[in-house]
């Protein structure tokens, strides 16, 4: 899959249009970079690499940012539009129960195209070496919860109660990336059932997995920024 199609839901205006010999987009650079990014560090983006592999000259980067700074703080904006606005907007997403509530959030862990797996995990090494990037996954990190912790409030659960389970949840699913735990599609699903038990304390319906079963089926094999599926 491309940067561009990972990304399509998640992209900034911005910048100059092409005009005369400037043949890539703002977007194209941001793109470009993101890939780098996601595949082999934040170290690895550098404008000239990146002109070339655009196919286009060093001093088009100039367009559309004023140094490498600004390009890789345009990033961690990328990287929090995709990864943690799609964990907010499915944890507000319409649900029945509870279990199909967490169900739409674990659409974002089956499909690299709301979520990245590993952009995130390139972020959180970033964020090792600095300190805005370590601000920007702290909050990204603190939003996230908090939203899954709002949903589990709405179906009434309290408040500490809420924020362990949101945490479990979240916690879990972090750690399986950390751990690369790879296993076949059906294996996942067949598991999701008694998932669903520890983390809402509720036993799921086939209703509260149907859609989240479809959806899965409809997205497996999908790489993430080129990486295994």
């Amino acid at each position: 899959m491309s940067a561009a199609a990972m990304t399509q839901g998640a992209r900034e205006g911005g910048g100059q249009g092409t005009s005369g010999n400037v043949k890539a987009t703002r977007e194209d650079w941001l793109d470009a970079a993101l890939a780098v990014l996601a595949t082999e560090g934040v170290a690895r983006v550098a404008i000239l690499p990146l002109s070339e592999k655009l196919g286009v000259s060093r001093s088009s980067f100039y367009w559309y940012f004023r140094d490498r700074a600004e390009l890789v703080d345009a990033l961690l904006k990328r990287w929090e539009a995709l990864n943690t606005r799609s964990i907010v907007t499915q944890a507000l997403a319409p649900a029945a129960t509870i279990n199909e509530g967490v169900c739409n959030i674990f659409r974002c862990w089956v499909n690299p195209r709301i979520f990245s797996p590993r952009l995130d995990f390139a972020v959180r090494e970033w964020a090792r070496i600095s300190a805005e990037a370590r601000a920007a996954l702290d909050a990204a990190d603190r939003e996230r919860t908090a939203a899954i912790q709002n949903m589990f409030e709405r179906f009434g659960y309290e408040r500490r109660d809420a924020l362990v389970r949101a945490r479990v949840l979240y916690y879990t699913q972090i750690g399986y990336y950390a751990l690369d735990i790879r296993e076949p599609l059906a294996a996942r699903l067949a598991l999701t059932p008694h998932y669903l038990v520890a983390i809402t304390g509720v036993a799921p319906q086939d209703s509260d997995m149907a859609a989240f079963r479809a959806y899965a089926e409809t997205h497996a094999g999908e790489s993430d920024f080129g990486g295994a599926a």
